[in-house]
């Protein structure tokens, strides 16, 4: 192994721990934000895999680029399913509010 990828397997290995430990310690009422800002960045990471996906650099690039395009497709679309069952939680049911204030008015 080369110094370059020494080093970069340094900063991914940092890079992980340091993220595990900013997300664990983020409250849960923050985790709703938290979602939306990664689905953006999956989003970003889904554009560059097209780019590479339909790039002229050889069989493996294509196949590499083809892969991540799902898998980055994958992230974004889970994410934001995960993102709306959260947004669904703060929702007010308004069949449960018509119903308390029709029985308040009826005493």
């Amino acid at each position: 192994m080369n110094t370059t990828t020494l080093i970069q397997l340094f900063v991914f290995l940092l890079a992980g721990f340091v993220g595990f430990q900013s997300i664990s310690r983020i409250p849960p009422l923050l985790h709703t934000p938290l979602m939306a800002a990664t689905n953006a960045i999956s989003g970003i990471s889904l554009v560059a895999s097209l780019v590479l996906a339909g790039s002229d650099h050889g069989l493996l690039a294509t196949v590499l680029g083809t892969v991540a395009v799902a898998a980055a497709m994958a992230n974004v679309v889970g994410g934001f399913l995960i993102t709306d069952r959260m947004l669904a939680m703060f929702k007010r049911d308004n069949s449960r509010n018509k119903e308390g204030a029709s029985s308040a008015s009826a005493q």
